[in-house]
């Protein structure tokens, strides 16, 4: 299982209507740091499936929502939780740290 990419910020907004905890992980073709996250959120939609939706969204194709959120580097991995942006990590982390940030908005 690997995590859906988002298209554009009508379905961002719909996901922020609907959905009570979910992950967004801001990427882009051209970025070294994203590939090496990709496996991770990835592994992180398959094992929080049932509980937290993990999404990815390339940002090259989706300026507004970067000028929106202040995404000024990437990769940066948005957590949202009841419509809020709770908490953004920006940069390449362990496994861990993804997991244990979801757990937290999961309780």
């Amino acid at each position: 299982m690997t995590a859906d990419y988002i298209q554009d910020e009508t379905e961002l907004n719909t996901l922020l209507e609907t959905e009570p905890l979910f992950v967004v992980d801001c990427t882009a073709a051209w970025c070294g740091p994203c590939k090496l996250i990709a496996p991770l959120i990835d592994k992180l939609a398959a094992e929080y499936d049932t509980r937290a939706k993990v999404f990815k969204l390339d940002l090259d194709a989706n300026q507004p929502v970067a000028k929106r959120f202040g995404i000024r580097s990437i990769p940066a991995v948005m957590f949202f939780k009841q419509g809020e942006l709770v908490q953004t990590m920006i940069g390449v982390k362990p496994y861990e740290e993804f997991s244990s940030t979801l757990d937290k908005y999961l309780a």
